[in-house]
């Protein structure tokens, strides 16, 4: 499908908002593309159909690699809740100010998105009132991919048992890490293989847990400090 002038505008404004709110620095602004600083230094370029390209020369060290990949998978979330929202129709409820667009709508339970000058804005409700109405707002600000978790258990979709938090996998990784380089168990082949692949799945899924791992660490020492005074 052919994306419009218009419609790569639009995308290419909502991604300098996210990635400049992730830190990322913007070098001049062009209508086809955005142009990404690394510590001053080129490190990608977004285009206006949702991909990233870049030069071998600037990503030439592991930490500018794992920015680029962080480029990419926001803009890969952006172009996919704008196509949403270019395609969703208008959500009509009572007493609901204009502009929300339904993404997602299943089992009564409504994700909706709406532009504002500082992004797209997310939030999930409960249809009401014969679905006139809607109520029990759940507000997520830019966090698309928090509304649509919420959206997912709220409409049933998927059930909150089966999904841990991010301090519940900080943890479990945490005991992976203990099984594999430890010496308290001895572990097969395909049992270490296993436990890694836990270990990758969880980094995909946390994306700040080398802080809270290390914000972990900080209170154990803390603890054992004040027990040994």
């Amino acid at each position: 499908m052919s994306i419009s002038a218009e419609e790569k505008v639009c995308y290419l404004r909502e991604a300098a908002i996210v990635l400049a709110k992730e830190g990322f620095q913007l070098d001049e602004v062009h209508t086809d593309r955005l142009c990404i600083l690394l510590d001053g230094s080129p490190l990608c370029e977004v285009t206006g159909s949702g991909g990233v390209a870049y030069r071998n020369e600037d990503i030439d060290e592991p930490e500018r690699i794992a920015a680029k990949d962080k480029v990419y998978e926001i803009v890969r979330t952006t172009a996919e809740y704008m196509r949403q929202m270019e395609m969703a129709p208008f959500l009509k409820a009572d007493g609901l100010e204009d502009g929300y667009k339904v993404l997602a709508d299943f089992n009564g339970t409504v994700l909706a998105g709406v532009q504002s000058k500082h992004g797209v804005h997310f939030v999930t409700w409960d249809w009401a009132y014969g679905h006139t109405g809607v109520c029990h707002g759940h507000y997520f600000m830019e966090n698309y991919a928090g509304a649509k978790q919420d959206f997912a258990i709220r409409s049933g979709l998927i059930q909150k048992e089966r999904l841990f938090t991010p301090e519940q996998m900080t943890e479990i990784y945490r005991c992976c890490a203990d099984s594999v380089d430890g010496d308290f168990f001895e572990l097969t082949g395909e049992q270490e293989k296993m436990i890694r692949s836990v270990q990758q799945q969880i980094e995909e899924c946390v994306p700040d847990l080398d802080e809270r791992i290390r914000q972990q660490e900080e209170a154990l020492e803390q603890v054992a400090q004040q027990q040994t005074m």
